[in-house]
């Protein structure tokens, strides 16, 4: 590959600052590129301990310069592979993911920074250095120690064996769920097994039909099919609450809950691989489980204090779950069904009793949640919130799809204070499912210049079908505004610190605070008509409807409230008593959890930790529960805003901009309690979030 006038490669992966090169990035440059910075990153990393000084200037900063060439050069390839996977760029990925990985321990394992640390930490000027300052540097002293720093001879290189293995078991784990999840497709031709099934879906898996049938084949039609059923999140879910025929719902519910469990793609053995690997790490580090490693550097102070949150919430679900089955059973029975409930039918009867209950049908809404009129009402709150404005930029940013948006973020001056990409659709053939925020550029100063933050939005919504636009589900409305959150606390971070600005440095328990807080505008009348608009009549929702939503915002509360402590429950249980050495198996400990946390026995097929990607192969390996613990925050933060007077909209913009001043400017320099109090003047309760659910006694 050809080189510049510099020696540097001719590589769009090898950009010293700037947006990267979406349009020409290609698997082909990832190898070169990333091993050109290896070398790069390693010789700095030399001389940064042959001459290290403990000084922020002599240490921090130049270790940040290493951080900020992996921001331009990795971090691309890490997005890419989440929205763009291919098997060329797999085999790349992979190519150089263990030498990633080793310099990563490398940096961690450095004595000399380590020692660098200390010094700087008992130096007459640690009383100089601001808070954001003395909190990344006891974070990085804590890092380091988590890395391993205090181990010697054989058990650094266990220890480095493990980070190596547990690396390739992650990429290993996702990868299989992306090729299971494309791998089943259930293709429906008689139109007599498709009754029930709202247009939207029939538009959507007609649409799917004919991306993928044979050339010669007829074209697929919403009315007439053939339509192709896949486990993709905007097709399975609606297929589940719908489809009258039983015995389909049970074969697609059964192909979901067993993904990545058989054949080549079976994750069975790298769930019980990653948690002997890491209850093997934790023995090493001299902690008694995973559990007390991963809480090291979470909010909460303690697993006991974990258990005791999730049995709160557990013990004040439980008896409205049990009301919430014998309701559905009731209806079901009084409808023409016969015998108990399984798996597959409550999907489906929850929403005909849901129909009753309320008046209104998901596929009802969707006409009035245009994607383009959503997005403007949410940028509409972030302005009357945060005194913020979105702009579109598409042009300004090389982007990895059509359909990927650039926006800028302009402060009430008119200054860009921060720019994101937002990547909307489904797209199952190359993107994982599900919703993120992430990274691609920090707030920094580089060459004497501020950097803005940039961030990566990303969701999985319905997309556009034939001459129909995209018309949004009131939960992809509500997932966009979760995502929108973590947005927020990246891009209006204030603080120059690279390692403590936006999302990074604040605790994993603590980080959902914003994404859950937003969601919450969802059921304010105001905001949620003001991005509503009937695609074809240009109507805002009605009243009625509205009313509708806001009354069905606790319906089966208890039974979703159980469903996440399932997940979370399940996650701690494997990290702090399950023996990953032991005859039980991971699937013993789901269905114990399930025990205390589902009305409904678990199927014993259940399969679902297969493809448990969050704690098997993302961040949040002992720390699921963080979902509900930053829920509590979020729920209370809301209710700053709902004491203060929702419609009050000085007091409202107030309270916004106290918001945006503590949790969004200030993220990681700061522990999250102390910015939850100065907040919201005291620390936070539990009762907004089951007030909010409608769990309160």
């Amino acid at each position: 590959m050809p080189t510049d006038s510099d020696g540097h490669l001719d590589n769009p992966l090898c950009t010293e600052a700037g947006l990267p090169a979406f349009d020409r990035i290609a698997p082909e440059h990832v190898v070169p590129a990333v091993r050109q910075l290896l070398e790069r990153a390693e010789t700095d990393l030399s001389e940064i301990e042959q001459r290290v000084q403990p000084t922020w200037a002599g240490l921090i900063e130049p270790l940040d310069e290493i951080d900020r060439r992996f921001e331009q050069t990795w971090g691309p390839v890490g997005h890419l592979f989440g929205v763009k996977n291919s098997a060329e760029l797999r085999e790349a990925y992979e190519a150089v993911l263990d030498d990633v990985v080793a310099f990563g321990l490398r940096s961690g394992q450095s004595e000399p920074i380590y020692k660098a640390l200390k010094e700087l930490r008992e130096s007459e000027t640690w009383d100089t250095l601001d808070e954001g300052q003395r909190r990344i540097i006891e974070q990085r002293l804590l890092a380091a120690e988590l890395a391993g720093i205090g181990l010697t001879g054989e058990k650094r290189e266990r220890f480095n064996e493990i980070a190596k293995e547990l690396s390739q078991l992650g990429t290993k784990f996702s990868n299989n769920v992306l090729d299971a999840t494309k791998a089943y497709a259930l293709t429906i031709t008689d139109p007599a097994d498709a009754e029930g099934l709202p247009l939207s879906l029939r538009r959507l898996a007609s649409q799917s039909h004919n991306r993928h049938k044979e050339e010669d084949a007829p074209e697929a039609t919403p009315k007439e099919g053939p339509w192709r059923i896949t486990l993709d999140g905007p097709v399975v879910v609606p297929f589940l609450q719908h489809s009258r025929n039983r015995s389909l719902r049970e074969e697609v519910y059964r192909a979901f809950v067993t993904r990545a469990s058989s054949g080549d793609l079976d994750n069975s053995d790298a769930c019980r691989r990653i948690l002997q690997l890491r209850k093997e790490k934790a023995a090493l580090l001299g902690y008694d489980s995973f559990a007390e490693v991963s809480l090291a550097q979470k909010m909460a102070p303690d697993v006991a204090a974990v258990e005791e949150m999730l049995e709160t919430l557990r013990s004040a679900s439980w008896d409205p779950a049990e009301q919430d089955m014998q309701e559905i059973h009731e209806l079901a029975l009084a409808s023409g069904h016969s015998g108990p409930i399984a798996h597959w039918d409550v999907a489906f009867w929850a929403e005909r009793l849901r129909e009753r209950r309320f008046k209104f049908t998901d596929e009802e809404l969707r006409p009035y949640f245009p994607h383009e009129r959503v997005l403007q009402g949410l940028f509409d709150l972030v302005e009357r919130l945060f005194g913020i404005r979105v702009v579109a930029a598409d042009e300004e940013a090389p982007r990895w799809n059509d359909d990927v948006r650039f926006f800028k973020v302009l402060d009430d001056d008119g200054s860009h204070i921060a720019s994101f990409y937002y990547d909307p659709y489904s797209r199952p053939e190359d993107k994982r499912g599900g919703a993120w925020m992430d990274t691609c550029l920090g707030r920094r100063h580089v060459n004497g210049d501020l950097q803005v933050p940039v961030a990566h939005l990303v969701c999985n919504c319905t997309p556009p079908v034939g001459d129909k636009p995209s018309l949004m589900t009131f939960r992809e409305v509500e997932t966009l505004f979760h995502e929108f959150g973590h947005g927020l606390q990246h891009m209006l971070t204030t603080v120059d610190y690279p390692e403590a600005a936006g999302i990074n440095g604040v605790e994993w328990d603590a980080v959902e605070l914003p994404s859950q807080f937003m969601e919450n505008w969802c059921y304010h009348k105001p905001t949620l008509l003001g991005m509503t608009s009937h695609y074809e009549t240009g109507e805002p929702l009605p009243d009625d409807l509205f009313e509708k939503i806001v009354a069905a915002r606790t319906y089966r509360a208890g039974s979703m409230m159980l469903r996440q402590l399932t997940f979370g429950m399940t996650d701690m249980q494997l990290h702090t008593a399950f023996d990953p050495d032991g005859d039980e198996s991971v699937f013993d400990v789901q269905k114990r959890v399930m025990e205390k946390t589902s009305v409904l026995p678990m199927l014993p097929e259940d399969r679902f930790l297969c493809s448990f990607q969050h704690i098997f192969a993302g961040g949040y390996a002992a720390g699921y529960y963080s979902y509900k613990w930053a829920e509590v925050l979020s729920a209370d933060a809301f209710g700053a805003f709902e004491d203060a007077g929702l419609d009050n909209d000085e007091a409202v913009r107030q309270t916004g901009r106290r918001f945006r001043e503590t949790v969004l400017a200030q993220g990681g320099s700061r522990h999250p309690m102390d910015l939850f109090k100065e907040f919201r003047g005291r620390e936070p309760s539990p009762e907004a979030l089951l007030r909010h659910n409608g769990l309160l006694s």
